[in-house]
């Protein structure tokens, strides 16, 4: 099972909430042995209303991305388009959606299906 930082996941419902109703996108970094997700991490991107540009050729290599995340307008499962991205960015991946409270979230592996993810001090 995945954990993610309490402080980790509050910044990125903020970001999310702040950018709405555009899409937020950044990756997720931590350790991936342990499974534990404790840093979010932007990156150059234009954010849209129904859609993000990354900017894929700017991302430092980072052998601590763990994963992505990004915000929907709404509770939904993963796009074609974000499963194209999800193979890109790591082996765990969050939506976000409103309300952007700390429940509002879910987490998917790289291939769509949903993971287990619990938040942690």
């Amino acid at each position: 099972m995945y954990k993610i930082k309490q402080a980790t996941i509050s910044s990125v419902i903020e970001a999310s909430s702040n950018l709405y109703p555009d899409e937020f996108f950044c990756l997720l970094g931590g350790d991936k042995k342990e499974k534990v997700i404790d840093e979010f991490i932007v990156v150059p991107a234009e954010y849209l209303r129904d859609s993000v540009s990354i900017n894929t050729w700017l991302i430092p290599i980072d052998p601590r991305v763990i994963g992505s995340v990004h915000s929907h307008p709404h509770k939904s499962p993963p796009s074609i388009t974000d499963l194209q991205n999800f193979a890109k960015f790591g082996e765990i991946h969050l939506i976000t959606f409103p309300p952007f409270s700390s429940e509002s979230f879910l987490a998917f592996g790289t291939k769509g299906k949903r993971l287990e993810i619990r938040v942690v001090d």
